[in-house]
């Protein structure tokens, strides 16, 4: 127990940790109030066993309990304010902080698998941890000083039965180990099974369209079953382990309950104590094991409650790259990629790749798919780090850069657009955040989308749902472009941006292009023809290797990939239905 106490405090910041102890010294304060009640009923007990009622009894008995009510009134509510902020506050700046740690994570790490662990830790693990995690350990905390504080107190008054609730607290809590031993067992599947849940889920909700348009809805609703089925075990076999060994406990603490009712009858009987000790310790007893009920009852949740900081903390774990490098402002753009090669999970990528592309011109990147071309303008935007060999740009390395300074030059358009849930004007100033709605507005008009923007209801002021779902691909492509725009990046990297556009929205999303890139130095990942014949050089990437390279008339002259490129885009133009 005081482990899972030590590795949760050890879990929250200066500020909230230092919120939790007073919130425990306010527990302490807590149960001295609570054990002011003992007082106040033995001289009532003993005014009436003596028949001695007068004034005096009946104005310490009331002081006694007014101290006692009006004092735990206070104490809880302060108690109560610290931990529920620390608690919320911590699992807040844990995931502000866990957002802040994927930043710099290599993009290798991204997957469905661990987008749904990210986001079952970053919701239900964090919620529970932030809702139960203070409110368990205080109850624990405060059951425990509550039950030494009246323990203390019976010893005072008898030392046999102070003896005697000793003894059963020990017994106690040598069967709360085992069942926080119990709970712990399972609930590492309770929480991997939480995590399997939400990333099955995240992926049939995202993958929808597919599973719909191939009609495999029953087998994927089938994975789905099974995971939420997995869950629901969990939950059940965690609830069932807990539950008889809190039951035992709580038979523990009343049977030890009747153990010091009866020694303090058999004590009055011999002789050997007064009426007025014996009702008291009667009362006594109830009020200590009720306090350690409740504290048992709550240990059982301090075992998950540790696994779900071992998940956040393996998050927090995961080797970032290195981005302390220096903030540096090339004086060219030039970027030059020296015998590169990169491998991904004991698979070889990229093999040794040489390559230059020089400040202002266009280079397009074209070759089978799964050949390697995103993952070279990856390495260039150090989205992953090479395994071997250098990428510079402007004649230094682009590890030496720190990461944000890297990033100020390049801006991206990918064919998977994301769009956040919030207006249109935020999602075009993202990269900027300071920009005025009079920049935004221009940004969108060269993106060619500022006439559909403003057929919208509340036009710029529109709230997209999450992702862009409610804005066409051609919409939210020319959003993104605008972006870009905004952003204003001397280096722009288009992955096969206009692939899967329609024709109606090709014209302007090509318009919107041009406007991006001029006077900017282009890397494009293309597969129709018109985008990549005027690039300055073109580079066929095969099996991680460049296999050729060159301008277009060149190149239509070589056997080889390239010349079948063309031919097959030409091919599929010319076809049309007779």
């Amino acid at each position: 127990m005081l482990d899972m106490l030590r590795k949760f405090f050890d879990f929250c910041n200066k500020e909230n940790k230092n919120k939790l102890y007073k919130a425990v010294v306010l527990g302490v304060l807590d149960a001295i109030f609570g054990a002011m009640k003992i007082p106040a009923a033995f001289f009532a007990i003993d005014a009436v066993v003596k028949k001695e009622i007068n004034t005096n009894t009946f104005i310490i008995v009331i002081g006694f309990m007014l101290l006692s009510t009006v004092g735990k009134m206070v104490v809880n509510r302060f108690s109560y304010m610290l931990q529920t902020e620390a608690g919320y506050n911590t699992c807040a700046g844990k995931r502000i902080e866990i957002g802040e740690h994927l930043r710099y994570l290599p993009m290798g790490y991204f997957n469905d698998t661990s987008l749904g662990h990210i986001t079952s830790v970053t919701t239900n693990t964090l919620e529970q941890v932030g809702d139960i995690a203070t409110r368990a350990i205080m109850m624990v905390l405060q059951g425990s000083i509550t039950t030494v504080v009246i323990g203390i107190g019976m010893f005072i008054f008898d030392v046999r039965i102070g003896l005697i609730s000793i003894i059963g607290i020990l017994i106690f809590f040598l069967f709360n180990k085992y069942t926080n031993y119990s709970v712990a067992k399972v609930a590492g599947e309770k929480i991997e099974a939480d995590k399997d849940m939400v990333g099955v889920v995240l992926e049939f909700i995202q993958g929808i369209s597919e599973i719909r348009n191939y009609n495999i809805v029953s087998q994927n609703s089938t994975r789905l079953a099974n995971a939420i089925e997995r869950k629901t075990k969990a939950d059940i076999t965690a609830e069932l382990a807990a539950i008889p060994a809190v039951g035992i406990q709580m038979l523990i603490s009343k049977l030890t309950g009747v153990v010091i009712a009866g020694a303090s009858v058999y004590f009055y009987l011999t002789g050997t104590m007064e009426l007025t000790y014996v009702i008291t310790m009667l009362l006594c007893s109830f009020m200590v094991f009720e306090s350690l009920d409740a504290a048992g009852v709550y240990t059982a949740l301090l075992k998950i409650i540790g696994r779900g900081v071992d998940l956040v903390n393996e998050i927090l774990d995961i080797e970032q790259m290195d981005i302390n490098g220096e903030n540096i402002s090339p004086e060219n753009r030039d970027i030059h990629m020296e015998h590169v090669s990169f491998a991904y999970e004991n698979r070889t990528i990229i093999d040794d790749v040489t390559l230059d592309i020089k400040e202002n011109t266009t280079t397009a990147i074209v070759g089978p798919s799964g050949g390697g071309k995103t993952t070279i303008t990856s390495l260039i935007a150090r989205f992953w780090d090479v395994k071997s060999g250098q990428v510079t740009l402007g004649g230094k390395d682009v590890r030496d850069y720190s990461f944000d300074s890297l990033m100020e030059n390049f801006s991206f358009v990918f064919q998977r657009v994301y769009l956040f849930e919030d207006t249109i004007a935020n999602n075009i100033r993202f990269g900027r955040p300071e920009a005025s709605m009079e920049d935004v507005i221009e940004a969108a008009k060269k993106a060619c989308c500022h006439d559909f923007i403003m057929e919208l209801p509340e036009g710029y002021d529109t709230v997209v749902g999450e992702g862009g779902a409610t804005l066409s691909g051609g919409e939210k492509q020319r959003i993104a472009i605008a972006r870009a725009i905004m952003k204003n990046a001397p280096i722009i990297i288009l992955d096969e941006a206009t692939a899967n556009v329609d024709p109606e929205n090709e014209k302007e999303i090509t318009e919107a292009i041009e406007n991006l890139t001029k006077e900017k130095t282009i890397i494009m990942i293309a597969h129709r023809l018109k985008t990549v014949r005027h690039a300055d050089q073109i580079v066929v990437i095969d099996k991680g290797k460049i296999v050729q390279q060159g301008k277009h008339d060149e190149l239509i002259k070589q056997e080889g990939i390239y010349k079948n490129f063309v031919s097959g885009r030409k091919q599929a133009v010319s076809w049309k239905i007779a």
